[in-house]
């Protein structure tokens, strides 16, 4: 018999006897004054007696288990955006499309998510087999992303962060590319669920994605970098310049300022295109590597 009804479950009930207010399912407990409500509000189908219907059980203001025909949006183990429709002092609850909010533990949250914002959750069953959420989704990221292919240094992909390290965010593009975005490529704090443009900086071998929230400087920048760039091109890969060479050299040499020379070069180093050396910079030739 089915005596281990809860909350927050999806279960299939047979209908056993309708009434004005709706029908009544049979709990399994063979006592029928634990038949559970299925109230005419939350059918999105006409039921009928011996059907059996699949409802989400949830308990109504009096603390009574009831049904709804509105279940879950989305099956175990799979991955959406849910929006955060209430925060308590032990977690969140999430729109997944049921007629309750499910609960994300606190446990299970990457930051601290606020009401409206939308965020990249898991639907998942804890311990006592009650539906809830969790944030924790890279696994699950990784396996549905791609390769990011047709992709070049300056574009801009657009996609929401699913996760934020020390050494910075983790973006899901809305191709499925894993886009990374450097700390230092963040002129502001960014939070998980936060839709962002970004501007591609490196393409992986992998097909994953380096870029940056900040803004290139066309004007002045880009040839500056690109003219140092060229001179190190012609000069087999390295230049024995860095921010310690005097600036009558830089001037002979690029006929820039000293520090329209140290933008450049940091230009240039934060898009991994080249590396410091021991005496100056080299250009990079193969994929940098992230610990």
């Amino acid at each position: 018999m089915k005596t281990n009804l809860k909350p927050m479950t999806v279960a299939e009930l047979k209908v056993v006897r309708t009434s004005d207010l709706g029908a009544f399912l049979d709990a399994g407990t063979g006592n029928t004054s634990d038949d559970i409500l299925l109230h005419k509000t939350q059918q999105t189908a006409d039921v009928a007696i011996g059907e059996v219907v699949k409802v989400f059980l949830y308990l109504d203001p009096k603390k009574r288990l009831t049904a709804s025909m509105r279940v879950p949006k989305m099956r175990e183990g799979q991955i959406a955006r849910l929006k955060i429709i209430n925060v308590t002092s032990e977690g969140a609850f999430v729109d997944a499309g049921a007629e309750r909010g499910i609960f994300m533990p606190f446990a299970e949250m990457r930051g601290r998510p606020k009401v409206g914002e939308v965020v990249w959750a898991k639907l998942y069953s804890d311990k006592s087999g009650r539906l809830a959420v969790t944030m924790k989704v890279s696994d699950e990221i990784r396996r549905a992303s791609k390769p990011a292919v047709n992709v070049k240094r300056g574009d801009t992909v657009k996609g929401a962060v699913f996760n934020i390290i020390d050494a910075g965010a983790f973006v899901f593009s809305e191709e499925r590319y894993i886009v990374f975005i450097a700390r230092k490529e963040m002129p502001r704090e960014l939070r998980i669920g936060e839709v962002v443009e970004a501007r591609v900086t490196y393409v992986r071998e992998d097909g994953r994605l380096d870029a940056s929230l900040r803004h290139a400087k066309e004007n002045a920048l880009n040839p500056d970098a690109e003219r140092i760039f060229a001179y190190m091109t012609a000069h087999g890969g390295e230049m024995p310049f860095h921010d310690k060479t005097p600036p009558q050299t830089i001037a002979a040499v690029f006929k820039l300022s000293k520090a329209a020379f140290k933008r450049a070069v940091g230009h240039l180093y934060s898009e991994r295109r080249i590396d410091k050396t021991d005496g100056g910079f080299k250009v990079v030739d193969d994929e940098p590597k992230r610990g």
